[in-house]
């Protein structure tokens, strides 16, 4: 297969039967569009049913990181005028994390850096996930008016304790040590041989290259604080964590409580039912597809295009929610998010 042109937002290529792809957009951390979505697929699907393939390596163009989401500024395009790009690249996205996640060969993904959003959903499905001393993973998407995806659900519920619920309300980064500790990740290579690392699994082998150059990861930050995250994020309500937050001794509960104050409250509601609701689903194909029905939601919703304006478009960071606190927030506001999309998500291949 032949490397595709340099100005490709995802450079394609095969080496020693390790099929490289490179999210290649680095002046904007690799963030994901459509054509991404299409070229990671079509590669995949070739490699799929290719026995001159044997793994799949991804990684991101440039020093700052993997892929820091979705292209968040043309989604608030779209939702303007009705949102139609916006849901055909979250199908396309979601079918294809849940391909990554079902897929038949070794998928190494090297999340260095800046790992959110979309990022997660590309890399933290994969069968081989490798972090690092850089790795500054979240789930940020109550920041912009919007609900985390991508399968970020069905790993959040599925983290230790309350760990996913604080990442998910909070949209706080986290390093690679958490990352692992929480289910996001499986091996931890220092960021200074990752280059080494990426070179010996072509040359040698996943299982080779993991013996070399994998460490033991450090003390996971966020395992560490437990006993408290576990005991405030316990409450029915956003409006109870926050409490229990504030009431709580630890200087970092107060700093989540504060953080968590200034995202879109429809969006923290909605986030803490969703990934509740997605603990009990089975599969992740069961949770892309309560995602999928969140985000079509979100689209139609003021706080998506206002929460982008006021981070990525004007930049004013001063979002203007509505409904403006977690009091004016209803059962129904909520409900309505988890109504079946039309068309909803189906993964037929």
């Amino acid at each position: 297969m032949q490397l595709v042109t340099e100005n490709e937002d995802v450079l394609v290529s095969v080496r020693n039967g390790v099929g490289i792809l490179t999210l290649n957009r680095p002046k904007a951390i690799n963030s994901l569009n459509e054509v991404m979505v299409e070229g990671i697929s079509k590669a995949l699907h070739a490699w799929e049913h290719d026995d001159a393939v044997h793994t799949v390596l991804l990684t991101g163009a440039g020093e700052r990181g993997l892929c820091a989401g979705g292209d968040v500024v043309a989604l608030y395009h779209s939702a303007k005028v009705g949102g139609a790009d916006a849901r055909r690249f979250w199908f396309d996205e979601y079918v294809l994390n849940a391909y990554i996640g079902r897929y038949p060969k070794p998928y190494v993904a090297l999340m260095d850096g800046i790992v959110m959003g979309g990022g997660v959903g590309v890399g933290a499905h994969g069968s081989v996930r490798v972090v690092t001393d850089t790795t500054k993973m979240a789930m940020p998407e109550v920041g912009i008016g919007f609900i985390p995806d991508v399968g970020g659900t069905y790993l959040l519920s599925r983290a230790p304790g309350a760990l996913g619920l604080h990442a998910a309300l909070t949209g706080a980064p986290f390093s690679g040590a958490d990352a692992i500790a929480m289910g996001f990740a499986d091996h931890y290579v220092p960021h200074d041989r990752v280059d080494a690392f990426a070179e010996a699994v072509v040359a040698d082998g996943v299982d080779k290259a993991l013996a070399s150059y994998a460490t033991d990861p450090p003390a996971s930050p966020l395992l560490e604080q437990r006993d408290w995250i576990d005991a405030c994020y316990a409450g029915d309500t956003v409006a109870d964590i926050v409490a229990a937050l504030r009431g709580h001794a630890a200087a970092a509960a107060t700093q989540a409580a504060d953080l968590i104050a200034t995202r879109s409250p429809v969006s923290l509601s909605v986030a803490l039912e969703a990934v509740r609701r997605a603990a009990k689903l089975e599969t992740l194909e069961d949770v892309l597809r309560q995602e999928y029905r969140t985000s079509c939601a979100s689209v139609r919703s003021h706080d998506f295009v206002e929460g982008i304006r006021a981070q990525l478009v004007d930049k004013d960071r001063n979002p203007q929610w509505s409904p403006a606190s977690l009091d004016a927030v209803t059962t129904a506001d909520v409900e309505a998010y988890f109504a079946p999309a039309d068309p909803d998500l189906t993964f037929q291949e």
